[in-house]
């Protein structure tokens, strides 16, 4: 199958990729730039697991094809993360006890990302809308919700002590 070359902008740094036409985003993600931290779990959108940021706004990886990427701006759980330690995010999930097997983590931390930057202080109900496509069978959500209220309350602390 003749592959087509894709040009995009991965976490800050300009790639190029030869693809398959049907071949997913989140394959050639994972497959041709060994960015292993988005995860593939349904393959149908259901999960979350595959989520990463297209141009703003959070996509579910498995359903985009690479093709559709070109010219694209994408953030992956790689880009989200410090090159050292965790973020502001993984700290709080660490903290508050959030993760469990962490095959939900990678998709939960970019939409948690995607929601805290485009709103520091989320209310409760913003903050279950933002994860409510996100799929975890093992923390029962309650660890994932006093993580991401915690980043939202130091957040609002930060702007009160300004």
């Amino acid at each position: 199958m003749k592959k087509h070359n894709v040009n995009l902008n991965v976490n800050g740094r300009e790639v190029m990729m030869q693809v398959e036409p049907r071949q997913s985003l989140g394959d050639a993600l994972r497959g041709e730039l060994g960015l292993t931290g988005t995860h593939l779990g349904c393959e149908h959108g259901v999960c979350g697991a595959c989520t990463i940021i297209v141009n703003g706004d959070p996509v579910r990886s498995c359903l985009m094809l690479a093709v559709q990427a070109e010219g694209a701006e994408v953030v992956t759980i790689e880009g989200a993360s410090p090159a050292i330690g965790l973020s502001e995010i993984q700290e709080a999930l660490r903290e508050f006890h959030g993760l469990q097997c962490g095959f939900c983590t990678p998709g939960m931390v970019m939409a948690l990302h995607h929601l805290f930057s485009g709103n520091p202080q989320p209310s409760e109900p913003e903050i279950r809308e933002a994860i409510s496509g996100q799929l975890c069978r093992c923390t029962g959500y309650q660890g994932i919700m006093n993580a991401a209220k915690a980043v939202a309350a130091r957040h609002r602390l930060k702007n009160v002590q300004k």
